[in-house]
């Protein structure tokens, strides 16, 4: 497995975690969702995927309503995803 691959997985992983994770609230979640399943397009290329989903993630996390510990996943989540673009993009 490449490192594309195990970054971009752990990403999708971590992502999962926030959508289940009922002390955020339903439609901050739903918005995670909507960024995972852009994340998850087949039909676009990876760097296009990968820029999508930051952008959705960053309206997310400048959201007053996010729980300050879902906020930090959320930048963890924009940091991993700019790694990811970097490999990508090499």
């Amino acid at each position: 497995m490449s490192e594309e691959e195990k970054l971009y997985k752990e990403i999708i992983g971590i992502m999962e975690e926030l959508i289940d994770d009922t002390s955020i609230p339903r439609n901050i979640r739903r918005s995670i969702t909507h960024a995972k399943n852009t994340l998850e397009e087949a039909g676009k290329p990876m760097d296009v995927r990968v820029a999508s989903a930051i952008f959705e993630l960053d309206e997310i996390a400048n959201d007053p309503n996010i729980p300050v510990h879902g906020r930090t996943v959320v930048y963890m989540i924009m940091g991993k995803l700019e790694t990811l673009s970097k490999i990508v993009s090499s």
